[in-house]
């Protein structure tokens, strides 16, 4: 029988997360000329948008976004913030993108957590950690007209998914939750982190293309 009540750890890094990518959301939003509410929309997308597909995915119903209201105020919190202090946080976008890969860290332990509660196997379970990390960022990029970044050969997804396996793994070999986090979280994060630095892409088509 899965768990239900998630642990307040898993609930806390939910909230952190969503916070930093809404606030990814919330810029780009700004950046498009969109008007507050629209800042609001593209900040909620981003920040719940990754785990509202985990959680239907994996049958957690309601989705956590709207059985608890400390998930709609954080994203909303997030693109007022942004709306009244862009120029501030444009700024400052470097350290924006840094908490955006400690985001997806948070998010990629978060999901597969989640889906191993709800019973799900190993591979599936990484996957949906995968999942709630990319996928607020790709719904934000298709609503504001953009290829998702997870198209554009930046690596991202393979982070998110490299951070769920170490969770996955941790936790089937017993490891104590907290360490599992820190390594799986931590893979995400300095791999995201590292690859920003370093400009790394990941492989695309060379050549013409054939008809």
């Amino acid at each position: 029988m899965p768990s239900t009540e998630p642990s307040t750890t898993l609930v806390v890094f939910d909230l952190v997360g969503i916070f930093v990518f809404a606030i990814s959301g919330a810029l780009v939003a700004v950046r498009k000329g969109l008007d507050v509410f629209g800042v609001l929309v593209l900040a909620g997308t981003t920040g719940l948008g990754g785990g509202f597909l985990r959680d239907v995915l994996i049958g957690a119903t309601p989705p956590a976004a709207l059985e608890d209201w400390r998930y709609l105020m954080v994203p909303i919190a997030a693109g007022l913030l942004t709306f009244w202090f862009h120029p501030v946080l444009g700024r400052v976008e470097r350290s924006v993108n840094v908490l955006d890969a400690f985001g997806l860290g948070l998010f990629c332990v978060t999901g597969a957590l989640k889906a191993m509660d709800y019973g799900l196997s190993p591979a599936p379970a990484a996957l949906m950690g995968m999942v709630t990390g990319i996928g607020g960022g790709m719904l934000r990029d298709l609503l504001a007209g953009r290829v998702p970044t997870v198209f554009r050969g930046e690596l991202y997804a393979t982070p998110a998914l490299g951070g769920a396996i170490v969770v996955v793994a941790g936790t089937h070999l017993d490891v104590p939750v907290g360490i599992v986090a820190c390594a799986g979280g931590g893979l995400c994060t300095i791999w995201r982190l590292v690859a920003i630095w370093r400009h790394w892409q990941a492989p695309v088509p060379t050549g013409p293309a054939s008809v």
